[in-house]
Parts: structure tokens; C-alpha cells; sequence
């Protein structure tokens, strides 16, 4: 653990039973039985139709909220269904996820997440980043040529950088169950710090209570991008306390 606190980022996606007041109530019971402590950084990211109420729910806690993504203009232009960064900072997003995988499987390119990454950081959102390569690219043993490409691209000509936090998520290992072996995971992450200088490195995919016994003991990850385990609040928060039980 490189840095004086690890990040837990909660991407809810859009989990039906998640988009609820219930389910964010349940999420503050359990947070009230967590005790508070310096060095955890805990981000939720719900649906957008939850972060207004996220935020003003969690205003006198630690606890932040973030978005999942967000359009790449910072006008506001008649283009339907879609949410720019400053809409997101007006409703109390201060972070937002940029680059992940499924969005990057649906047509979003290089190009298109280095403009959003801009966008979010020039209105004063901290960016997550995701990065990762799939299963085929990592048996064809390019995934540091991937990676390169990414982190390349989508951080061009990035401004602050320091407001960007990377999320490692192989693409092969989200919502699989299977998370890289350590030493394997140890290397990848040493290589991406080695391209991004000081920023936090973050691993994401499959992260759960169990493996997460093994994850924390792997030196220079500085927190995890939690999906489907940050559906149910117990498990979120048992993945936190067992990192540093």
C-alpha cells in the first residue's frame, strides 16, 4: 500500500434494485456501523438518478459520491439523454468514471474518453480512468502494448493530472470471478505507475470478500473499483474492513 489511504469505489452500474431510496438507506446503516478512519477514501457511483440524493445524504460524512461517465461537451447543446461533467459537478458528483470497459466495448474510443477526461477535469471532477486489456489480447501477450495505447491517448495533452486516479480492470476478469495471479498483478501495476508517474492505481474485476484476502497483500495497489460486490452494502463494506483486519 503506497499511499497514506486506499481508495474503495463503489460502481453500482445500473443494478435495478440499487436505483432505490431503500437501497441507499441501506448503505448509510451500514456505513454508521464502520468506524471512520483516515486512511480509507470510500466513493460511491450510483445511476445518475441517485447521486443529488447520495450527496446530500452523505454531506456530513466522509463518504463521496462520483458518476459513472459522463458526455465530453462542457456546453450545454441539445443532444438527448446525455449528461455533461458540469451537470454532474451541479448535482453534487466530485468524481466520475471515464474509460471503463463496457463503455469502451459499446464504441467509445481513445479519442472520444481523452475528450471526456478533459471535460471533467477543466469543470473540476476528479476522473477515474479505466484502462485494461481483454482476453484475447491477453493471451496474444500484448496487454503492456494495450495499456501503453490507452494511457497514451486517453491522457493526451491532459491538464492537472494529479485529478486523475487509474483503474486497472482486465476486461477478462470483471464479473467473472477470476482476478489475475499476484505476481502477475504486482508487475502490470508496477508498469502502469512506471507510465503515470504519482498517480493512485486502483485494481477492478471481480473484486469480492473473499479474494480480497489476497488482493491487499499485493504492495502497490492503493484501492480497488468494487462492481458487482458494492451491490450489497455488507459486502462492500466487509471487502473494507478485511483490508485492515
Amino acid at each position: 500500500m503506497t499511499n497514506k489511504y486506499m481508495y474503495f469505489i463503489a460502481n453500482w452500474k445500473m443494478f435495478g434494485g440499487l436505483g432505490t431510496l431503500n437501497s441507499v438507506n441501506k448503505v448509510i446503516k451500514f456505513l454508521k456501523t464502520f468506524k471512520k478512519s483516515k486512511k480509507i477514501k470510500i466513493i460511491y457511483c450510483p445511476p445518475n438518478t441517485l447521486i443529488n440524493l447520495m450527496s446530500e445524504k452523505f454531506i456530513k460524512t466522509s463518504v463521496e459520491v462520483g458518476a459513472q461517465n459522463c458526455h465530453e461537451s462542457m456546453s450545454y447543446v441539445p443532444l438527448t439523454g446525455s449528461v455533461n461533467p458540469s451537470m454532474l459537478k451541479s448535482v453534487g458528483a466530485k468524481y466520475v468514471i471515464i474509460g471503463h470497459s463496457e463503455n469502451r466495448q459499446s464504441g467509445e474510443t481513445d479519442k472520444l474518453i481523452n475528450l471526456k477526461v478533459k471535460a471533467a477535469i477543466k469543470v473540476g471532477l476528479k476522473v477515474i480512468f479505466c484502462i485494461g486489456e481483454t482476453l484475447s489480447q491477453k493471451r496474444k501477450k500484448i496487454t503492456k502494448k494495450i495499456l501503453s495505447k490507452q494511457i497514451k491517448l486517453g491522457l493526451n495533452k491532459v491538464q492537472r493530472t494529479k485529478n486523475v486516479i487509474i483503474a486497472y480492470e482486465p476486461v477478462w476478469s470483471i464479473g467473472t470471478g477470476v482476478i489475475p495471479k499476484s505476481r502477475e498483478l504486482l508487475k502490470t501495476i508496477d508498469f502502469i505507475k512506471d507510465k503515470v508517474g504519482n498517480n493512485k492505481i486502483l485494481y477492478g474485476g471481480s473484486v469480492n470478500p473473499k479474494n480480497i484476502l489476497e488482493l491487499k497483500l499485493i504492495r502497490n495497489i492503493d484501492g480497488f473499483l468494487i462492481g458487482g460486490a458494492s451491490q450489497e452494502a455488507k459486502k462492500f463494506i466487509d471487502i473494507i474492513k478485511k483490508t485492515y483486519n
